[in-house]
């Protein structure tokens, strides 16, 4: 049981004896000031006057809602470059970083599926080739930050609305494998009319390589002999796309 005295000398009755709780430090609230000092300056004055190490500390608050992030926040940005490939790195990788556990990564990858989401919902069920600028801000949201090769197919109707995007393969840093057999078996599942190639190159460099080309000229020439038409070849990398009609290549 606990006693209280109070300042009159008086013994609390029975039932009404004062707990104190523990109050918060004073470097907590030095902590939760400058969290919502950064809350309001981001809402205030938009996302703009954030820099991208504080909207990573935004981020990271939900993860580790009780401790200085902004060390961290650094620390993810100089590991891995900027806000996109912190977002985007695969979790073995973030985890490497020190002070990097489950709730941090569970955080970031939130976040990256929600852009994923909200970039591909502008595109799908949408005529593909009057929103392609929609198109390529997608794919490069998608792509242009992974750490290993992958290969998308954008599967479109007869009226080129996209009915399908789906990744067909993951590679190494410079290669994934094709199989255009199964690209336009696929399309013959999906009743495409249309298709469009995607792919990135993690080195950043947008530059078709002499395997590129090759395998897109087979996989157009499977798709001419069922009547599929191929738009478009694109290459992602990380500031810059190539597309292979524009280029001359298709």
């Amino acid at each position: 049981m606990i006693k209280q005295v109070n300042e009159f000398g008086e013994a609390p009755l029975p039932g009404f004896e004062t707990i104190h709780l523990p109050q918060p430090a004073a470097g907590d609230e030095v902590l939760e000031g400058h969290r919502n000092r950064l809350r309001e300056r981001f809402m205030n004055n938009g996302p703009e006057a954030v820099p991208d190490y504080e909207v990573l500390e935004l981020v990271l608050y939900r993860a580790i809602p009780r401790r200085e992030v902004k060390t961290l926040a650094e620390r993810l940005l100089h590991r891995f470059g900027d806000f996109n490939r912190v977002v985007s790195a695969p979790p073995a990788r973030l985890a490497e970083v020190q002070g990097v556990g489950t709730a941090v990564i569970r955080e970031l990858k939130i976040v990256e599926t929600a852009a994923h989401r909200l970039a591909r919902a502008k595109i799908m069920q949408r005529e593909v080739l009057s929103s392609w600028d929609a198109l390529l801000d997608y794919c490069q949201t998608r792509m242009a930050h992974l750490e290993q090769e992958q290969f998308r197919v954008l599967y479109l109707d007869r009226k080129n609305v996209l009915i399908a995007d789906e990744a067909q393969g993951n590679g190494t840093v410079d290669h994934v494998p094709v199989y255009p057999r199964e690209i336009v078996k696929r399309a013959l599942e999906l009743n495409a009319s249309a298709l469009i190639l995607v792919h990135n190159h993690p080195s950043g460099d947008p530059t078709p390589s002499e395997e590129d080309i090759a395998m897109t000229q087979t996989v157009q020439s499977a798709a001419d002999v069922l009547g599929i038409v191929m738009h478009d070849h694109l290459v992602i990398g990380k500031s810059a796309h190539v597309s292979f009609r524009a280029d001359g290549y298709l």
